[in-house]
């Protein structure tokens, strides 16, 4: 049977389901959102809207949704081709509204509840024959526009082509991780990562750890994120997590560990005082206003129960693991150091590894689908048997036994057999231990998608410090930058033109792609401001020079230029996608030329860019063109930061003629290549560089030069924010020309390049930029 999702009806509009229909909209899916009354979805809605980060790319996909209630209509799913049920988390009344469905929805339509972990087999029992075929349970984990896991569990009569549609369709369209689980008390990723928590509260418990100590043992320094454990407990909502402990407990009579569900005596009283985290004010840690107006996070003594001041971590260990490059290296640190955080870290990961062994082959056949749920549904960079596989799967295994942690059997059969790790890659291809075969097995799509660290190791081409030139096979290079944060210096500079050189000799297409944190947090302000500093005025004009240069290089090289910018592609970043000739973005893109905040302007061709793109803009709306202008220059001079590709479209960074999207990351590689194959077969021919660029001149000025003087008389803008705005309009309007005339790049480019030199001589200027580089704030000075 062919299915399309056209029409979505998700039954609940709570915190969940709210969010979950506005992914819908994310996607362009028109939304039924129904609750017990219209009343009741429409103000769930208003609050999941207004809720940050925001579950909606733009506001523009609201349009997309419409509220109702369950009395009147219900009626109306008989249109949807996906009925989502996400109801409170309660079996009777999940029961009672699908008994219902059962009466209005279509045959063949899909429906699937949203439980956290309510048997599939109980909700499935008694429904009519085409229901049952058609019902599973399709488990997002919150926010669904941000965490990736979808967890799809078949009931007894699920078919398999519903079952295989929407592991795809979440894949494909949703942007998902798709994890196929059991129907096992909690699923996968909740069983085991409630399991890590509850191991970690009951450690700490017991060896009286403070919460800032966890927290700055167990977060990115092992890979995990930021909110590490406690303030992760937090934000998913300590009710949250006693409920799934509660029901593991009470449910998985046979499980080895079953007596950690046992919550330690400091939750079960937080519970009580309701200090359930963010959605209550207050858990683990609490933000408090203080009396100059301030706020300040408190944390809480797990002893007395009471807040006080986050104290400073002091750990020489932790210190030097965070110096450590490489995650395999930290974790090697931890595992055979001295002192708390690797005591910590042997006494939680070796359980994790032998539970997670033990749980194979009761949650999942394929230890890969542990792996991907972990990494999916709570952030974590590798997945339980990935990080086993760092540390060494023997030693690792021999250290875990000397500890009193027994993995399963099937471990040491695995190593008896000369099989060393649980992963391999063989061919381009990722391979995984298969208990069932006893053999390796391809991991399913790994040969869909691509990677640059793949890339890296099948062919490179070329590297220095901060670059790695790689084919892609079929006649792409990829160019990827891993420096810190991926900001562009020299040697990402020298990086750029060795590639381009390189593609037009040898290749057909490039693309710009990298898998760090960020794509890009832009040119190495660090430089900038010693050189401003010293007042070495020539350095830093030849550094803007090579800069713009290679910009230009680029946009108008041989071969064409495909960019796959994700997460941040700020400052340089967002300028080298500007002059790509395709961009490829990814759905999650934080993209703006920011450089106003640290007292300077766009000049590796930004400002240039946006020129040249509000003189085309004009030509082909024949709107206003001083109004076309104003919106460009406000763009820049308000640092304006796009919250998802589909804003950047919005804020003129991306062009709809020139930029497309992938909406799950892992196909954003594979897209890019097929767009740059594609612009190459189409005939791709050179471009000329541009000396036909409107510009207003003194047309432009007067109105900018009016509204600086404005808002700084209104107080609104400092003299240092009127200066850079005045130099942003002179670059932007074409300098003081005496009417509107057509100029060229180069011209722009030259005017770029003197108003960012003249700023970095101001003190104020430099002031900004030591406050970002030295506490990441922008001060307005």
């Amino acid at each position: 049977m062919k299915r399309a999702i056209k029409k979505v009806a998700v039954l609940g509009s709570g915190i969940m389901g709210s969010r979950i229909a506005c992914h819908f909209a994310n996607i362009g899916v028109e939304v039924l959102l129904l609750d017990l009354t219209p009343e009741t979805a429409d103000k769930a809605l208003e609050t999941a809207v207004k809720s940050k980060p925001s579950p909606l790319y733009t506001s523009a996909a609201l349009r997309l949704i419409r509220t109702g209630g369950f009395e009147d209509d219900l009626p109306a799913i008989a249109s949807a081709d996906w009925i989502l049920e996400a109801v409170v988390e309660n079996l009777e009344v999940k029961r009672e509204l699908l008994e219902k469905v059962a009466g209005y929805r279509a045959a063949g339509s899909l429906v699937t509840s949203n439980t956290s972990g309510i048997p599939l087999h109980l909700l499935a029992e008694g429904m009519p024959e085409d229901l049952q075929a058609n019902f599973c349970g399709s488990h997002f984990f919150n926010p669904p526009r941000y965490l990736p896991l979808l967890e799809v569990i078949p009931a007894p009569r699920t078919s398999p082509e519903a079952v295989d549609f929407l592991l795809d369709y979440g894949d494909r369209y949703l942007g998902k991780t798709t994890v196929l689980c059991k129907d096992t008390p909690a699923f996968i990723a909740n069983r085991v990562g409630v399991y890590s928590i509850s191991q970690l509260f009951h450690y700490v418990a017991e060896k009286g750890l403070s919460v800032e100590e966890v927290d700055k043992y167990t977060g990115p320094v092992l890979g995990r994120p930021k909110s590490a454990t406690f303030r992760t407990a937090d934000v998913v909502g300590l009710d949250t997590l006693a409920r799934v402990a509660r029901g593991l407990y009470e449910h998985c009579p046979e499980d080895e560990e079953r007596e950690l569900f046992r919550l330690p005596a400091f939750v079960e009283k937080m519970l009580a005082n309701n200090r359930l985290g963010a959605k209550t004010g207050e858990g683990f840690y609490k933000k408090v206003k203080k009396e100059d107006g301030s706020t300040e996070i408190l944390s809480l003594r797990l002893d007395s129960l009471e807040y006080g001041p986050q104290a400073k971590v002091a750990s020489p260990a932790l210190d030097a693991a965070r110096s450590l490059d490489s995650l395999e290296e930290r974790l090697k640190f931890f595992a055979t150091g001295t002192g708390e955080p690797a005591g910590l870290f042997r006494a939680n990961s070796f359980g994790l590894f032998s539970y997670c062994s033990r749980r194979i082959p009761e949650i999942a056949d394929e230890l890969y689908r542990i792996d991907d749920a972990m990494r999916a549904g709570f952030g974590w960079e590798k997945g339980p048997f990935e990080l086993w596989d760092l540390l060494g799967v023997a030693g690792t295994l021999e250290a875990m036994e000397k500890a009193g942690n027994q993995a399963a059997a099937w471990v040491k059969e695995m190593l008896a057999a000369g099989c060393s790790s649980f992963y391999r890659l063989k061919e381009g291809r990722k391979e995984y231990y298969d208990l069932s075969s006893k053999a390796y097995r391809e991991v399913p799509g790994s040969g869909s998608y691509l990677s640059p660290g793949l890339l890296k190791r099948q062919g490179t081409v070329w590297k220095n410090a901060g670059v790695t030139l790689a084919d892609m096979g079929e006649g792409i290079l990829n160019c990827e930058f891993h420096t810190k944060m991926n900001t562009m210096g020299s040697e990402v500079i020298e990086g750029l033109n060795k590639a381009i050189a390189i593609a037009e000799k040898d290749f057909r297409g490039m693309v710009i792609a990298n898998e760090g944190q960020d794509f890009s947090a832009g040119a190495n302000l660090a430089l900038v401001l010693m050189y401003a500093a010293e007042q070495e005025w020539e350095e830093i004009d030849l550094l803007v020079r090579a800069f713009q240069d290679t910009m230009m290089r680029m946009r108008y090289s041989a071969v064409p230029v495909v960019a796959a910018p994700h997460n941040r592609a700020l400052g340089g970043g967002c300028e080298l996608c500007l002059h790509a000739d395709h961009v490829h973005a990814h759905a999650e893109l934080y993209m703006g030329l920011v450089e106003f905040g640290v007292g300077i302007i766009p000049a590796g061709g930004g400002t240039k860019e946006f020129a040249r793109r509000a003189a085309e803009e004009r030509v082909a709306g024949g709107i206003d063109d001083l109004e076309i202008l104003k919106n460009r220059y406000m763009t820049i001079a308000m640092a304006k930061v796009s919250t998802s590709a589909a804003e950047a479209f919005e804020l003129g960074y991306l062009d709809r003629g020139s930029a497309s999207v992938s909406i799950n990351r892992k196909r954003q590689l594979s897209a890019a290549k097929k767009k740059a194959i594609e612009i190459a077969r189409g005939g791709y021919v050179q471009p000329v560089p541009r000396n036909d660029i409107r510009v207003l001149g003194r047309q432009g000025l007067g109105m900018f030069t009016v509204g600086g003087s404005n808002m700084f008389s209104g107080n609104y803008i400092s003299a240092h924010d009127r200066k850079i705005s005045e130099k942003l309009a002179w670059v932007i309007c074409g300098g003081d020309l005496s009417a509107p005339a057509e100029v060229s790049e180069r011209y722009l480019l030259d005017l770029e390049r003197e108003a960012f030199l003249s700023l970095c001589g101001e003190r104020k200027t430099l002031e900004r930029m030591q406050s970002i580089l030295s506490g990441g704030k922008v001060l307005r000075n």
